[in-house]
């Protein structure tokens, strides 16, 4: 007798992929896997927006003056048919649907432990370094250095 198909008197099943579509090709699966940068709230406003009221939303940050929101986060998200990565804004609403945007550089300000000053926090420090100094090189015309013409 074999237990692949039932195991202790009951079927299982393969657990559901999340469903992370692409915002510009809505038929196309995102596929993941890096690392979660999650929402810090510091403002009794931000809550607001999200949709709760004014009072209670002042009495949630008086409690938790960093509030940690478990269900949203930044995440890095490749497109096969855009063909390249992409930040994403995604907002879980239960196991599997998922609401993703592409997101704005601002929101950055709201994760915790990344440096805006330093832009995207998986670019190596000789990766921006490169690209600081090559912003900074000028020609002896006084021209930027990769300027055409």
């Amino acid at each position: 007798m074999t237990t692949t198909a039932v195991q202790g008197g009951r079927q299982r099943s393969r657990p559901k992929r999340r469903e992370l579509f692409c915002p510009s090709h809505p038929d196309e699966f995102l596929v993941g896997g890096g690392k979660k940068y999650f929402l810090h709230l510091l403002s009794p406003e931000q809550l607001v927006i999200r949709g709760i009221k004014a009072t209670k939303a002042k009495l949630i940050i008086q409690a938790y003056p960093v509030l940690v929101l478990s269900n949203e986060w930044l995440e890095q998200l490749y497109c096969s048919e855009c063909g390249c990565s992409r930040w994403c804004h995604v907002i879980r609403h239960d196991k599997i649907a998922h609401t993703v945007k592409w997101a704005p550089r601002d929101l950055w300000e709201q994760v915790a432990h990344v440096d805006g000053v330093y832009g995207n926090p998986t670019v190596s420090q000789f990766t921006s370094r490169e690209a600081r100094r090559h912003r900074q090189q000028k020609t002896a015309k006084g021209k930027k250095l990769f300027d055409a013409g």
